[in-house]
């Protein structure tokens, strides 16, 4: 038997690992060179790897959900399985002496051929053939399963957590005395995105002494301009939110406080503070929480500022953002929306040592020069690394950009 070893390459940027996303092919199948093979996800994007050589396949290094290390074997080929299956027919005669060995190579390549069943090949949809199977059987519609893989590709984890959320429950018998109970579970693996995200958190929250500073911020002025500006947009124009503002806001007070627009190397023990400010935001997607990076903001007008949160947003949303825009922001800003709440408790995002957190603005009564009177209000939530930003100067940030965004024009006004 002739073998190749296929070691994993390495995927750029100094990857020293990847995690299996995907596998398109099994134990035993017999593979063409170029095929694809499998998907495999670094902390940046999601790979696809096709074969260098035709052969069966005889080992898998791992499932999916286990992590490889780079020049580790992947994956290993029976090449002489290959050469055999390709045998011209007429050489399988009674007078050849590899015959039996022939017909058991076309015979097992024929057993492992997908099912006869239409593949879509016209769907725009991308996936394996497995899991096309595994929707025709469960009546699931593809188009409806957002995929995390490159080019939106669907994989297996994607395709599990779609079922988990979108198929009902089986029913279940009543149990005795009519206490209706509904039996078992559904166990999803922590693969992908979503464990890297898990690992992310847990790490910030160990190795970080966050110090949250929550303010509330009085923006009827605010929200008054906006709606002013929004009235002059013309028909079909995106309308501007609230969350430009409150960026150009932060632009504008990090000149004062660029101990928060910063990264902590923890392995050279370094704090690096950046002259530029390449804003995060962490946006809520299909596949989990996403930080697509607004670069150089600083250069940024309100309008052209709203237009590339839009474009980033909606990227990491529908999975065309670039490693470029899902990586290097120096400073995030996150905001729930309207189902912002009172207060929240925003995580870091490591290197950085600042998050700002917006709540959701509403309505409240406000007493001013002894009147009752009712204003629109609206949260800041805030973490910091304590280690390298005093407590003083975190409130201080945050008492900045309050008083900016109380008093709007100033967020225009030179400093």
């Amino acid at each position: 038997m002739s073998e190749y070893i296929f070691k994993l390459p390495d995927l750029g940027e100094g990857t020293v690992e990847a995690e299996i996303a995907e596998w398109m092919v099994n134990m035993g199948d017999l593979v063409q060179e170029e095929d694809t093979i499998c998907a495999m996800l670094t902390d940046k994007a999601a790979v696809e790897l096709t074969a260098p050589v035709s052969g069966r396949v005889s080992f898998m290094a791992g499932a999916v959900g286990d992590t490889i290390g780079v020049g580790t074997p992947l994956i290993i080929f029976d090449t002489a399985a290959a050469t055999a299956a390709t045998k011209p027919e007429h050489d399988a005669t009674p007078e050849n002496k590899d015959q039996p060995a022939v017909a058991t190579a076309v015979a097992v390549a024929k057993a492992v051929q997908p099912a006869s069943v239409p593949l879509q090949p016209d769907s725009p949809v991308r996936t394996s053939p497995s899991i096309r199977q595994r929707a025709r059987e469960t009546g699931v519609d593809l188009n409806q399963v957002p995929g995390t893989g490159p080019q939106g590709r669907i994989l297996q984890a994607d395709f599990d957590a779609y079922l988990a959320v979108s198929l009902p429950p089986a029913a279940v018998a009543p149990g005795p005395a009519g206490n209706n109970r509904t039996e078992g579970a559904t166990e999803i693996k922590v693969i992908g995105l979503r464990r890297k995200i898990a690992q992310r958190m847990e790490q910030a929250n160990q190795e970080v002494p966050h110090f949250a500073y929550v303010e509330e911020v009085d923006v009827t002025e605010l929200e008054s301009l906006r709606r002013d500006l929004n009235s002059n947009q013309a028909a079909g124009d995106d309308t501007l939110t609230l969350l430009p503002f409150i960026g150009l806001a932060l632009l504008r007070v990090l000149e004062r406080f660029p101990q928060c627009n910063a990264h902590y190397d923890k392995e050279r023990n370094v704090l690096i503070r950046h002259h530029a400010v390449h804003l995060g935001i962490a946006t809520q997607t299909s596949d989990g929480l996403k930080v697509p990076v607004v670069r150089h903001a600083e250069t940024h007008s309100l309008a052209t500022l709203a237009a590339e949160i839009r474009r980033v947003t909606r990227a990491a949303r529908d999975n065309t953002a670039s490693r470029e825009e899902l990586s290097g922001s120096t400073i995030t800003l996150t905001s729930l929306g309207k189902l912002g709440g009172i207060a929240s408790t925003p995580i870091i995002n490591l290197p950085e040592v600042a998050i700002i957190g917006v709540n959701k603005a509403a309505e409240r009564p406000v007493v001013q020069h002894g009147q009752i009177i009712i204003r629109l209000m609206m949260n800041l939530s805030s973490s910091f690394d304590h280690r390298f930003v005093d407590g003083y100067d975190a409130a201080a940030m945050i008492q900045a950009l309050k008083q900016m965004l109380e008093r709007p024009a100033t967020i225009f006004m030179p400093g």
